[in-house]
């Protein structure tokens, strides 16, 4: 029988939630941990080099979305809280640091 749902039968699946900005990031670096373990083990294996890559580049993009939320969190808090403390100079400073560390 064919499956014609929206979801192709995956309508049952329920996809994780992380409940707070912790739970994210740790989940995140959870699945680029994953991934690295794999391509730990493609290495080992003799993998081919172009898969083994694609596989890497998993990796840092899990890392990039885990710097992200961690980012995300830090506008949020820390630096709307220097903001408002009249420290916005200090947060700007802080913040461009890193971009430039980033490029």
């Amino acid at each position: 029988m064919l499956d014609i749902s929206p979801h192709r039968g995956y309508s049952k699946l329920i996809m994780y939630r992380p409940k707070d900005t912790q739970e994210r990031i740790r989940h995140r670096l959870q699945i680029a941990q994953g991934h690295l373990k794999k391509v730990i083990k493609m290495v080992e294996g003799g993998e081919y080099c172009i898969d083994v890559i694609h596989q890497s580049q998993a990796v840092q993009r899990a890392l990039q979305e885990s710097d992200s939320v961690v980012l995300e969190n830090h506008l949020k808090t820390c630096a709307a809280d220097a903001i408002k403390a009249g420290k916005q100079d200090e947060a700007v400073r802080e913040l461009m640091n890193v971009f430039k560390r980033s490029s």
